[in-house]
């Protein structure tokens, strides 16, 4: 199965924070799933590091590195990604996370999220 990983789902997995539910860390564990991050997601992290509103534990110039120390493989964001943004309800107004769930819907993967404003939406979440 393709899991997509959320911001927080990231963060919390290469920084080994209990806040991290140990479904979503099983899901990312089993050798037959295979996990995904956004580039929306490291974009977000970027805006977010660079206004001082994230401090990871790593250098952001270390991530793509811990993604691949840990198995994670990039999702670029595609124009139909794009587009089903525009067919999305707004059940919330956060682009970042508009953009995964619509990724999510089009790739038909599994998003790992505990933001429970995704549950409003038609997409599949593990947490």
């Amino acid at each position: 199965m393709n899991l997509l990983l959320d911001t927080h789902t990231l963060i919390w997995l290469l920084e080994g924070d209990s806040n991290l539910s140990q479904t979503a860390k099983a899901a990312i564990e089993n050798p037959d799933n295979t996990n995904f991050v956004s580039i929306a997601t490291v974009w977000e992290m970027a805006i977010k590091v660079s206004i001082g509103k994230l401090e990871m534990q790593a250098p952001l110039n270390m991530l793509k590195t811990l993604m691949e120390l840990n198995g994670i493989e990039t999702l670029p964001v595609s124009i139909e990604h794009a587009l089903l943004v525009s067919k999305l309800p707004f059940y919330h107004k956060d682009p970042f996370d508009r953009l995964l769930i619509a990724q999510a819907i089009n790739e038909n993967m599994l998003l790992l999220t505990r933001d429970e404003k995704f549950s409003h939406y038609d997409v599949r979440i593990l947490w």
